[in-house]
C-alpha cells in the first residue's frame, strides 16, 4: 500500500523564485532612489546661541556663542512677519568684525515689540538662511 506518489512535484520552487524576484526588484528600487536622489538630501542645522530682550526702542541681542557664530554674516528682523526696514538688518559681511562676537550686545531700534512676534533670521557664509529666534512678546 503506497501513500505517496513517486512523481509528485512541490509548489515551493515556484514560490521561491517569485520571492527572489520580488526581493531583487525591491532592492533595485531602493538603490536607484538613493543613486538618482529621489530620497532627498539633508541639510545640517546651524547652531548660534543668543538671548533677545526687549528694550524701550527695540531689542538687545546678547551673543552667547554656538559652533556657527563665526560664519554668521547677516541677520534680518521681522515684526509680525513683516521684515523691519528701519534698523532690523545687521550685516557683518561688509565691515569688521565679520561676525558677531561672543558677549557682544547688538541693539536694534525696531520700535516697541510689545504684543508683537519678533523673528530673527540669519544668513551664513555658505549662503544658507535659518531662523535664529522666534518669540511673541
Amino acid at each position: 500500500m503506497k501513500f505517496f506518489k513517486d512523481e509528485e512535484e512541490a509548489v515551493s520552487p515556484v514560490i521561491g523564485v517569485i520571492l527572489m524576484v520580488a526581493i531583487v526588484v525591491i532592492l533595485a528600487a531602493i538603490i536607484s532612489a538613493f543613486v538618482f536622489g529621489i530620497a532627498g538630501s539633508t541639510t545640517s542645522t546651524k547652531t548660534v546661541a543668543l538671548i533677545v530682550t526687549p528694550n524701550a526702542s527695540g531689542i538687545d541681542i546678547l551673543w552667547q556663542g554656538g559652533s556657527d557664530i563665526n560664519s554668521l554674516r547677516k541677520i534680518q528682523t521681522s515684526l509680525d512677519g513683516v521684515p523691519d526696514t528701519t534698523d532690523g538688518t545687521k550685516d557683518w559681511s561688509a565691515g569688521s568684525p565679520h561676525h558677531p562676537v561672543v558677549g557682544e550686545i547688538t541693539t536694534l531700534a525696531i520700535g516697541d515689540v510689545t504684543a508683537k512676534r519678533v523673528t530673527i533670521a540669519g544668513e551664513f557664509n555658505d549662503g544658507t538662511s535659518q531662523v535664529l529666534f522666534d518669540k511673541t512678546y
